[in-house]
């Protein structure tokens, strides 16, 4: 089954639920993710609103890359007039890259398949937003697992960190337009304590938190220049079997999947700053 109208998910999965609750399984001409209306509310970015999108299918995108050379750390300070520019000793290679599949789980509760506006809003209102924070943590893992991503190890204050990562990145040349807080440096940190938000938001930095970067931490970068979303356009809801010890007890369970990653072209522009 595949749907087209504008129904919602949770509405388009009822419907295949009711008509064959063993095989149900709807197909969507779309990424799940990009239209789930509390994603689009602007109260609180997701990771996906970071970066810039391109369409990928099935079979791999052949595209570049550039990083530093093997051994190099990251210099401290700018060059002077004379010096060559940080970037110019950065190498360029040709890089292959393809979409995965983010899965998110959940499982019916006995009695509600008999309800179908419930079932519908049990699909909107849970399967999708467990969705969303499985694409948060694959899209963040995604860039801080790259090899040549550089950990930015800090001594002072958090807030010095997160600094030091926007200069680092200048230096070689891009901007931090954005950055990735855990939920309790966002509110202990930066909102009430000092000035470090309300500069942030004058420099028209996008903030996305979320429990992905650990505590003490914060991943700063070019995201919207030096990677690409990648996504192929596509997704499901069906009822499927999950993988051993996703649930504690039996059950229906029913995922919902889709299918992206982040290609990550200039590691140069992002730091994971870490405490020392």
């Amino acid at each position: 089954m595949t749907s087209r109208t504008p129904s919602t998910p949770g509405e388009e999965f009822a419907a295949a639920y009711l008509a064959d609750a063993e095989k149900a399984e709807v197909h969507f001409p779309f990424t799940l993710t990009d239209v789930f209306e509390t994603g689009k509310q602007g109260q609180r970015l997701t990771a996906r609103n970071l970066f810039r999108t391109q369409r990928a299918e099935t079979q791999p995108v052949r595209s570049w890359h550039e990083t530093r050379p093997p051994g190099t750390g990251n210099p401290d300070g700018g060059a002077s007039p004379q010096e060559r520019l940080r970037e110019a000793s950065f190498r360029f290679s040709l890089a292959e890259y393809g979409v995965a599949p983010i899965t998110a789980w959940v499982q019916i509760p006995d009695g509600l398949a008999d309800e179908p506006e419930g079932l519908a809003s049990f699909i909107d209102r849970r399967l999708m937003v467990r969705l969303g924070t499985a694409e948060n943590r694959a899209l963040t893992l995604d860039v801080l697992r790259h090899p040549d991503v550089a950990r930015l190890p800090y001594q002072g204050s958090y807030v010095d960190g997160v600094l030091a990562a926007f200069n680092e990145i200048e230096q070689a040349g891009g901007t931090g337009r954005a950055l990735m807080v855990n939920s309790r440096d966002y509110y202990s940190e930066l909102v009430g304590s000092g000035s470090l938000l309300g500069d942030l938001t004058r420099e028209e930095v996008k903030i996305s938190r979320h429990r992905h970067v650990a505590p003490g931490c914060a991943l700063v970068g070019d995201f919207a220049m030096a990677a690409r979303l990648l996504e192929s356009g596509r997704s499901v809801i069906k009822v499927a079997e999950p993988p051993e010890g996703t649930f504690d007890q039996p059950g229906t369970a029913v995922c919902a999947q889709v299918y992206e990653s982040v290609a990550v072209q200039l590691p140069t522009h992002f730091f994971h700053v870490v405490p020392a």
